[in-house]
């Protein structure tokens, strides 16, 4: 069964029934673009990010505050994030209450606030915060700065995980997290203005990803790593029909863990390779592990299933990273580490598994990564 199925309607809007009081849904975008004055490349990103709608009203609800925590009021708005990696990293973020917000709860998905807009082919928005309301707002966890996007997207390939992310388990609410990768590989095209800077994004060297997520809670540890900026190490050449993803960490079904498991998939030049323990008919084995140094995040990923191998390393400095921060539908703010990145370096060895022996398929060099890690203890 393919993975790259695209289904819009795995990226509606998920918060009904007891997500609706105590759940968030999130849509994420990044990409890159090219700097106008320079022509450098810079690498963005721009989430929406909904949570526990039936709580809201007028104006946002945030969980940080002593106050709300004294009197076990939960967050509920709409956050705007947006920002960008390497030099003059930042994230920024707006928030709405949900009075204030118009979408579509099925799909194909829209949500809309003041200027800020994001659908399956649109993007537009802006957020601006200074240093004195950063200060004074530490319930925001946001840098100061200002952004202003105009983008729209074509996504290409995805990445269907399958189960736990049906119609049936909408309604069954049995994960903690769940996942679809609607664009896994993206084209956006468009302008960004960051700080005053003007940037173009263009869609054949935008290297551009979409993907959602939605449930009552984060698992740790917090693994995702993928890009479509590929070359082959044995033939140099570039692989333009190519893109890999990889997620998970610690999945919750009925708040029973299931340790060390990632979902993974390789489209290499239109051949599928597919490492989803939920299939449990392709024996699929994982092993990963995640390092942090004073320098970088370190990742090593080693998927195995009855017919193919995938190994993968990749390499991240944090003078690049942001730490991405994000409210828990409860209140919570466990992950305080969670590494975020746009800029990660690696290499993958993929292996076809034939008659009892593996094959070697190609050693690929990946650039462009998006890559997250974060552990909190449970």
């Amino acid at each position: 069964m393919s993975f790259n199925i695209q289904d819009r309607s795995r990226n509606a809007f998920m918060l009904d029934g007891s997500f609706a009081s105590e759940g968030y849904d999130w849509w994420w975008h990044s990409f890159t673009a090219v700097s106008d004055l320079t022509g450098k490349e810079k690498q963005f990103f721009i989430e929406f990010y909904t949570c526990n709608p039936a709580l809201g009203g007028d104006k946002p609800v945030f969980g940080q505050l002593p106050e709300n925590k004294a009197a076990g009021k939960r967050p509920s708005y709409l956050m705007v994030k947006a920002g960008c990696w390497g030099e003059g990293k930042c994230q920024l973020h707006r928030f709405f209450g949900w009075n204030e917000v118009k979408l579509t709860r099925d799909a194909p998905f829209s949500i809309s606030a003041g200027d800020c807009y994001a659908s399956d082919t649109e993007l537009r928005g802006s957020v601006s915060l200074t240093e004195e309301e950063v200060s004074a707002h530490p319930e925001y966890m946001c840098d100061s700065g200002s952004m202003v996007w105009e983008l729209t997207i074509e996504k290409i390939d995805a990445f269907n995980v399958g189960y736990g992310a049906s119609k049936p388990m909408r309604s069954a609410k049995a994960f903690e997290m769940y996942w679809h990768a609607e664009g896994m590989k993206s084209r956006f095209s468009g302008s960004i203005l960051l700080n005053g800077e003007s940037f173009s994004v263009k869609p054949e060297r935008s290297c551009g990803y979409a993907d959602k997520n939605w449930g009552r809670g984060f698992t740790s540890p917090w693994v995702w790593l993928s890009s479509s900026s590929l070359t082959s190490l044995l033939s140099g050449k570039r692989l333009n029909n190519s893109v890999f993803d990889i997620g998970g960490g610690c999945p919750k079904v009925y708040n029973i863990a299931l340790e060390r498991k990632l979902l993974s998939a390789f489209l290499y030049e239109g051949e599928e390779f597919e490492f989803n323990f939920s299939k449990f008919w392709t024996g699929t084995k994982t092993r990963f592990r995640s390092k942090e140094t004073d320098r970088e995040i370190f990742w090593y990923v080693r998927q195995e299933t009855v017919s193919a191998i995938m190994i993968t390393k990749v390499r991240c400095r944090k003078e690049d990273m942001i730490l991405i921060n994000y409210e828990a539908p409860d209140g919570s703010k466990r992950h305080n580490r969670l590494w975020n990145g746009g800029n990660g370096l690696g290499e993958i060895t993929l292996y076809r598994k034939t008659g009892g022996k593996r094959v070697l398929v190609d050693r690929i060099r990946a650039d462009h990564i998006g890559c997250e890690y974060g552990e909190y203890d449970r």
